[in-house]
């Protein structure tokens, strides 16, 4: 059975740099035999988490919107990539929410103490992130978050493709390697003959 793959964009930009990268490598994973969806979070209606507590009783967010769509294909996915550009050194808006609103996840797997998947999966993630800034510690804070969101969806984080000093719509395409880095971890990422790393494949380019 073909792995599940979810591309999620979180770019509020269609078809910006971290987009572009994204739909690279899903073509990756969708030529090495993965069954891909992409999604965009700007066409979803998402709330902010409101932090009212109840899901440290019932492990379910209370809030109606689309959320529940997105947690339910992060959860069934095999594979995630996960997209965002760099606003003020971290994750864009549309990405912080979702990963805020999976706060009753974290309540359903660490407070309720009830598993979120079942036992030995092979789940895998992989982060792409953009930015346009000189800094040496741009991606230092998504490395961080990501971590911390892989593990509560209970997903081996596989990968990194950050690439800097992106300043311009569509510019990534002029970039001599970050798209095929981007098919390549795509492909490498469902790969049958790959094991799940101890550390993510970490690839930053300028």
């Amino acid at each position: 059975m073909a792995l599940k793959v979810i591309g999620i964009s979180a770019s509020p930009r269609l078809n910006g740099n971290s987009d572009l990268l994204l739909r690279q490598a899903l073509s990756g994973a969708e030529s090495a035999g993965a069954q891909t969806e992409y999604l965009r979070l700007a066409d979803y209606k998402i709330a902010p988490c409101i932090e009212c507590n109840s899901c440290y009783k019932t492990g379910r967010c209370v809030v109606k919107d689309d959320y529940h769509l997105i947690s339910a294909k992060m959860l069934d996915a095999d594979r995630i990539i996960f997209a965002t550009p760099i606003f003020f050194m971290t994750v864009c808006a549309q990405a912080k929410i979702l990963i805020d609103r999976c706060q009753c996840l974290w309540a359903h797997k660490y407070v309720l103490k009830k598993p979120l998947i079942t036992t030995g999966r092979d789940r895998r993630a992989m982060v792409i992130a953009v930015g346009g800034s000189k800094s040496k510690k741009m991606f230092d804070c998504i490395r961080l978050t990501m971590k911390y969101f892989f593990d509560v969806l209970d997903v081996n984080y596989a990968a990194n493709l950050f690439v800097n000093k992106m300043e311009n719509p569509g510019q990534i395409k002029e970039h001599p390697s970050a798209m095929k880095e981007a098919f390549a971890l795509g492909q490498k990422l469902v790969s049958p003959d790959t094991h799940p790393p101890e550390k993510p494949i970490d690839i930053e380019l300028t």
